[in-house]
């Protein structure tokens, strides 16, 4: 639970934190009956019985209804569930299933396996599993930067977003920012079947992102090379195209200090993207030290919530 469910029990939050931190770190993600699954797949039959030929008002208000039709009542069950007796059991496991740092560190590893190997064909796959852009060409240093980027940005989708939502809201705030998070993924594209009924989707993902990616940021500086950071962090991530990627990739770039971004092939097409970061190109190493950055941020994010809290209790004592 929250602090605001344990008012004189201030290190309640840390310890739930760290109880959700332990068992994402011995299960993983479940491999069957993940509740986000099931999640995606009931948003999936609703996008395909909402999203037809409409104009793009009634487009935006059906993916509008379509947010709040999923969303709003699975955050107001766990809202209930949670002050229930034993809710913090609850709390513990949603903020389980919101967070992936395991499953973020295999999927790495599988990718730099693979390299090490020389197994292009291999990494090529592994890559592709976490990137959307084309893979099939890629090369050892190009499949380097698209694990490095997908591991700077979800760890910010996958880890220090939930926590964000779960220290303001417990349980259901991490569940909320999960959900918000997926429907993102999935209609939050600016392509003609998603532009307008995805419209609410992306824009209600950026804002709940505003905050947990610019703590992001800093945490990826202050535990990397932090001069680089900040300066890639101020001078790049206004040229990215999305708001709060754009300091997260930009700031983690620079506290690896490898080169991300540039051109990158989706669906066919050659999409021009802003270069990220400064130093030398990103390569198989580079998936290791970015993964040793976000469980170097972990650690960080776990210290600065136990001072807050201890700093909450000693307040109200």
């Amino acid at each position: 639970m929250s602090l605001a469910h344990y008012p004189t029990t201030f290190l309640a939050t840390p310890v739930l934190l760290i109880a959700a931190l332990l068992l994402d770190r011995w299960l993983g993600e479940p491999r069957r009956w993940h509740p986000l699954v099931g999640f995606g797949n009931i948003a999936a039959w609703v996008e395909q019985r909402l999203n037809r030929s409409h104009t793009p008002v009634i487009s935006r208000l059906l993916g509008i209804a379509a947010w709040l039709a999923l969303v709003l009542p699975c955050f107001a069950a766990a809202c209930w569930l949670t002050r229930l007796a034993h809710g913090w059991l609850l709390d513990i496991l949603l903020l389980y299933f919101a967070i992936g740092a395991r499953s973020l560190k295999e999927h790495a590893m599988r990718i730099h396996h693979a390299l090490v190997q020389q197994d292009l064909p291999a990494a090529r796959k592994a890559v592709g599993m976490i990137v959307s852009r084309d893979t099939a060409s890629l090369d050892e240093n190009e499949i380097a930067a698209a694990s490095v980027e997908s591991i700077l940005e979800n760890g910010n989708d996958a880890i220090f977003g939930a926590i964000f939502w779960f220290v303001l809201l417990g349980g259901p705030g991490a569940l909320l920012f999960r959900l918000a998070n997926t429907l993102d993924a999935m209609w939050g594209y600016r392509t003609p079947r998603f532009l307008y009924f995805g419209w609410a989707a992306a824009r209600l993902d950026d804002l709940m992102n505003l905050i947990p990616a610019r703590l992001t940021a800093l945490s990826y500086a202050l535990r990397g090379h932090t001069r680089t950071a900040l300066i890639c962090w101020k001078v790049q991530a206004r040229t990215w195209y999305s708001p709060n990627a754009g300091p997260v990739m930009a700031s983690g770039a620079g506290a690896l200090q490898v080169i991300l971004g540039g051109a990158a092939s989706y669906h066919g097409i050659l999409k021009s993207r802003p270069v990220l970061g400064m130093g030398s190109a990103a390569d198989t190493s580079s998936i290791l030290a970015a993964v040793r950055l976000v469980h170097r941020s972990i650690v960080l994010w776990l210290a600065a919530v136990l001072v807050l809290s201890l700093i909450a209790g000693a307040v109200h004592a």
